[in-house]
């Protein structure tokens, strides 16, 4: 076994020797630092489960680590090289941007699954740039780009490994150099999957049918996807297929979070116990804190995390009224979820344009302005490498006590967005803040309701959900209340030099 730099615990030891030996059987030697050319007839699937703490993070940084060492070449789903047949290639993927984001700003060069299921079609001239980024050619001269551009490219590339980052650095546009996008047909090698909890049946088939070998990192305590009854795909592996991390790692240790987190288990506890428990944590440590009221500074950037959706439209109201939101416009600075794409099939290319670019269903994105053209809006997608795109945008304000949303402002077709001031615990999955507040009267209510899934209370679930969703602060609201606003919305902290791929269509594309 390699011999990793952080001492790992005994369970993750024998994880990371299991995921060894799977990988040995498909050519991947660790041990011998041995590459061999892949096979047509090898197929495994592992996962690695463990609660909040438990080190999964960790080992799936070692093993992607290990593997790039001795040669695996690692697909981030930008731009991919000339293959060669005995090529080794790994992806490190998640679910959606924001988790993708989580992994990143740990130092692991994840992407989503969607940019590796379709992959970008590169103009040949500006192809020639990626594989000078790369590596694989000599410096290019292409007309209209100074040598200057070029140079700030390649800095850029050796800091972040972005293919369209760097372009973007040069002063192109992903319309310049993207021609479209296709389905990939090529498999590929060893995929790492975190958040598999959040997998449903489609994508874990479409996953199986690109990666050979494929190892899941998954808490089996959060929630199921909603259309799997309470199931994860994890669930069906027989025995030896999973391995599970069941110690708290040192690292996770006096983390008063992750002890709430984990007092869930207790079959005994009830909710109101537990809500002394939280209160008595918050008297110990600053980073738990027992509130009486929603703090709406807070909103604009991580929301609420709440049970029922009343609940949700009600705080979102509130949240629009402490900002003096006019009910016919949006102000810069709103936070926005993706509600999905309203395209007709024949636009099949304008969809992968805008699923590519970070606009899938639960992505969590910040209005900046409104675009170019009636109905269309410059937005932040939170999480995604080059994050600033303006897109066709219908945006729809629900109404307490309506079925039919508000609409103030909309193009004929393009992605659709809810308001993220609150978000169900549900959609919260996969996403990270630094600080969290979970609206308790909600988890109240679940338990009160008494439902159970998959054998365990839903509201322990659901606080359990809620609660990890926590970087660095816990608040736990107790009251229907919500504080003013200290200072007006803004968009400062997200002006930043954007690698700015444009989706604003051109004047004979309006409609997309």
């Amino acid at each position: 076994m390699l011999v990793p730099t952080l001492p790992f615990s005994d369970d993750q030891a024998e994880a990371f020797d299991k995921a060894s030996q799977a990988l040995a059987q498909a050519g991947i030697n660790l041990t011998d630092e041995l590459l061999t050319p892949p096979r047509d007839d090898t197929s495994s699937v592992l996962a690695v489960i463990g609660k909040a703490g438990s080190g999964k993070t960790l080992l799936l940084a070692h093993l992607a680590d290990a593997l790039q060492q001795i040669g695996v070449e690692l697909i981030s789903g930008d731009w991919e090289g000339r293959r060669r047949k005995d090529r080794r290639t790994l992806a490190i993927l998640a679910p959606t941007n924001k988790a993708a984001s989580v992994l990143r700003n740990r130092g692991v060069a994840a992407t989503t699954i969607h940019r590796i299921l379709y992959t970008p079609v590169y103009d040949p001239e500006y192809e020639k740039i990626a594989e000078w980024l790369a590596g694989q050619g000599p410096r290019p001269e292409i007309e209209g780009l100074t040598d200057q551009a070029l140079d700030r490219a390649m800095a850029f590339y050796q800091t972040n490994k972005s293919i369209p980052g760097a372009l973007a650095s040069a002063g192109l546009r992903g319309s310049d150099f993207i021609t479209g996008w296709k389905r990939r047909e090529d498999p590929l090698d060893v995929g790492l999957i975190d958040e598999a909890s959040m997998l449903d049946e489609r994508q874990y088939e479409d996953l199986k049918e690109i990666f050979p070998t494929l190892l899941l990192f998954g808490d089996p305590a959060q929630l199921a996807p909603v259309n799997q009854s309470g199931g994860m795909v994890f669930d069906k592996l027989p025995d030896p297929r999973k391995m599970v991390l069941s110690r708290v790692h040192r690292q996770a240790e006096d983390n008063p979070i992750l002890d709430l987190a984990h007092a869930l288990a207790d079959p005994e506890l009830e909710f109101q116990q537990f809500e002394r428990m939280i209160e008595d944590a918050a008297r110990r440590d600053e980073r738990v804190e027992y509130a009486g009221r929603v703090t709406s500074d807070l909103m604009a950037r991580s929301p609420v995390l709440v049970w029922r959706n009343a609940t949700r439209i009600r705080l979102i109201h509130a949240f629009r009224a402490a900002y003096d939101a006019p009910p016919d416009a949006l102000l810069p600075g709103e936070p926005l979820i993706c509600d999905g794409l309203e395209l007709p099939l024949k636009h099949r290319k304008k969809r992968l344009d805008l699923e590519a670019r970070g606009l899938i269903k639960g992505a969590q994105v910040i209005y900046m302005r409104p675009g170019s053209k009636p109905g269309f809006s410059r937005l932040h997608v939170m999480g995604a490498e080059d994050p600033q795109v303006g897109a066709a945008s219908i945006i729809k304000i629900e109404m307490p006590d309506e079925e039919e949303p508000f609409i103030p402002f909309a193009a004929h077709m393009g992605a659709a967005f809810l308001h993220g001031a609150a978000v169900t615990i549900h959609k919260a999955q996969g996403s990270q803040w630094p600080t969290v507040q979970v609206f308790g009267p909600d988890l109240y209510a679940a338990a009160r309701s008494g439902r159970n899934e998959a054998g365990q209370p839903l509201w322990k679930r659901l606080a359990y959900v809620a609660i990890t969703r926590a970087e660095e602060k816990l608040i736990w609201v107790t009251r229907y209340r919500l504080s003013k606003p200290t200072a007006p919305l803004s968009t400062a902290d997200l002006e930043v030099a954007p690698a700015a791929l444009a989706l604003e269509p051109q004047a004979d594309d309006e409609t997309a």
